[in-house]
């Protein structure tokens, strides 16, 4: 069954964190229901939250892999409502 879920991303000003992010999302557009991403200037670091619908295998997939990459900080919710 799939079922919604949020994964918060939090990253340390990097290009190339930011293009490996962007590569990882899209190659799981296919569960991605929408992002946005806020930059905080001040801090250096910028936050992106994903809005996902799939399985649990599938979003713990994703989040496992954000989590391996260098500079990122990487948190997920998925609610009970089955789909």
């Amino acid at each position: 069954m799939k079922r919604i879920g949020v994964i918060g991303i939090v990253l340390k000003r990097d290009k190339s964190s930011a293009l490996a992010i962007q590569n990882l999302l899209s190659s799981y557009g296919d569960i991605i229901v929408g992002r946005m991403g806020v930059p905080d200037k001040e801090s250096g670091v910028s936050a992106i939250s994903v809005i996902v619908k799939g399985t649990n295998e599938e979003i713990s997939a994703l989040t496992g892999k954000l989590g391996k990459l260098d500079n990122i900080y990487v948190k997920s919710a998925v609610t009970a409502f089955e789909i």
